[in-house]
């Protein structure tokens, strides 16, 4: 083991000023870009790809995230965060002066690497940056404090960058802190190194597999054209991972751990709760501009109470979770939420107000924030000592992994519901020849003049406009329907699983948290 060095406060007020910087860029670009995205989309003319530019991001961060903790463990980890930091610092330039959608979606690949290391590593400096539990709790606090005020200001900043200078500056802004972040980690924080005997040898054999699964199963999702080849390089993964994990000494997802149930069960509820979060993170700015016709700005603003929420949830939470008899009560409870957020948003349509936003996208956060804090939790106290490092990664990349397949499948329904509404409301009104300028969803975001100060013949252009918008909002709305039956599937899965007693320690025996039987 590292030991960690004597640097007094201030080096450790510096060093730790560098790893919130570094997190916080990389909590600020899953929640900043949502926002933006409707408006980046139409001026790339990619709206085909819409979500590549989220999933490439989730789908780089789960791949670079566990790997670069394992190379932390085997050779320090202050030169994964000072690579990190570069990667995401240039990609992040990349992204912002991207020219056309598929260059963007490279750069956002290439960013969510970098973000994905940072996660990776960055956490893991705490404790050995302060061994004494008592300091580490505290910095730690803050620096989830820090994390958790990005989180929730991203899609405010999100709109008003995007509404009163560019999009691009969603990205550029990165630039200046990442450049601070560097220069502060380079200088303060400490190289700690493992003594050679505590190093094992990287599974790079499951980490090229598990990417190549990822990877494929990804494109097979999104690849409307041609989806077998991909599906076919997934299973193939699948396939060698399922042979070769069992016979690898020191595999990457140790299936002993994917033998228990109660771990399958609680990772299956993680992928779903991913699903519904990130397709809602980045649908609703889309329904918000596009279909009820607000700013981005606006748009930030009615959005940002579901990743406040997140965190007021968690606080609660945390407060009152240990005290419960059983705890599954309240990941419960925020299903409950999640699935009336869901609901309410899919059926109140156009007329909702202002009013009645906030309080559906509060009641998505609050039932997050129930939900993504205790699935932690109950998978630390059921996983073995051994396995309580990989399953908690397991655990969060799978919300990644369902950001990314919800996000894919939310697509597919947009993009295939939207045209066949667009094309029957305007046979109605016997305007078949004006769909192929409102073809893309991302088409109504162009706003012809007021009706009101139009002239006679500018009007079917605005009565398509209309329709292409009411159609928008209803391929939304299919969509919001969908993720309330994926929270109502998590409930009933929940309610099956054994109730958990969480305990301080998972047992020195190696054997599972006390559980006891269902009620």
């Amino acid at each position: 083991m590292a030991v960690a060095p004597a640097g007094g406060f201030r080096r450790s007020l510096l060093a730790m000023s560098g790893l919130a910087l570094v997190l916080m860029l990389s909590a600020l670009d899953q929640t900043v870009v949502g926002t933006a995205l409707p408006r980046i989309a139409e001026e790339l003319h990619g709206f085909d790809r819409y979500t590549w530019v989220a999933t490439s991001y989730l789908l780089a961060s789960v791949i670079s995230l566990p790997i670069a903790g394992r190379l932390g463990d085997h050779h320090g980890r202050k030169p994964f965060v000072l690579a990190a930091t570069i990667i995401f610092v240039l990609a992040s330039l990349g992204c912002g002066a991207a020219a056309t959608m598929d260059q963007l979606i490279v750069a956002r690949g290439c960013q969510g690497t970098g973000g994905g290391m940072l996660i990776g590593t960055a956490f893991a400096c705490i404790p050995e940056l302060f061994p004494d539990t008592r300091q580490r709790l505290r910095w730690q606090m803050l620096l989830s404090m820090a994390f958790s005020i990005v989180n929730a200001t991203g899609p405010m900043l999100g709109g008003m960058l995007t509404q009163d200078v560019s999009w691009r500056w969603v990205f550029y802004i990165n630039l200046p802190l990442g450049l601070l972040a560097l220069i502060l980690v380079y200088r303060h924080l400490p190289w700690l190194r493992p003594v050679s005997g505590s190093r094992t040898r990287f599974d790079w054999r499951g980490a090229a597999w598990l990417a190549v699964l990822l990877g494929a199963g990804q494109a097979a999702v999104q690849w409307h054209a041609h989806p077998v080849w991909p599906a076919l390089a997934a299973g193939l993964a699948l396939v060698r991972l399922l042979r070769e994990q069992p016979r690898t000494r020191h595999p990457l997802l140790p299936p002993a751990m994917f033998a228990d149930p109660g771990l399958r069960g609680l990772f299956g509820l993680s992928l779903l709760a991913g699903a519904i979060m990130f397709s809602l993170l980045f649908y609703l700015p889309l329904l918000f501009q596009a279909g009820y016709g607000y700013s981005p700005r606006t748009a930030g603003w009615l959005i940002t109470p579901l990743v406040l929420c997140i965190t007021l949830g968690a606080i609660f939470n945390g407060r009152i979770v240990a005290r419960l008899e059983d705890p599954r009560r309240l990941p419960l409870t925020g299903f409950v939420l999640l699935l009336l957020a869901c609901v309410g948003i899919a059926v109140s349509g156009q007329g909702a107000g202002p009013g009645l936003l906030l309080s559906l996208t509060f009641a998505a956060g609050l039932g997050l924030g129930l939900i993504l804090m205790n699935l932690t939790l109950f998978t630390q106290a059921r996983a073995h000592r051994e396995h309580l490092g990989i399953a908690t990664a397991v655990c969060q990349g799978l919300r990644l992994v369902g950001g990314m397949l919800g996000a894919a499948l939310a697509e597919r329904v947009v993009n295939g519901v939207y045209p066949q509404v667009l094309a029957r409301q305007l046979a109605a009104m016997h305007l078949p020849t004006m769909a192929s300028a409102w073809s893309s969803p991302g088409s109504v975001l162009r706003m012809p003049m007021r009706a009101g100060t139009a002239a006679p013949e500018s009007m079917p252009w605005i009565q398509a406009w209309q329709a292409a918008r009411h159609s928008l909002i209803q391929s939304v709305d299919v969509v919001c329907l969908l993720l309330g039956l994926l929270a109502l599937a998590a409930l009933i899965w929940l309610m099956r699983l054994p109730r958990i007693s969480l305990q301080p320690l998972p047992p020195p025996s190696g054997q599972p948290a006390e559980i006891s039987s269902p009620d």
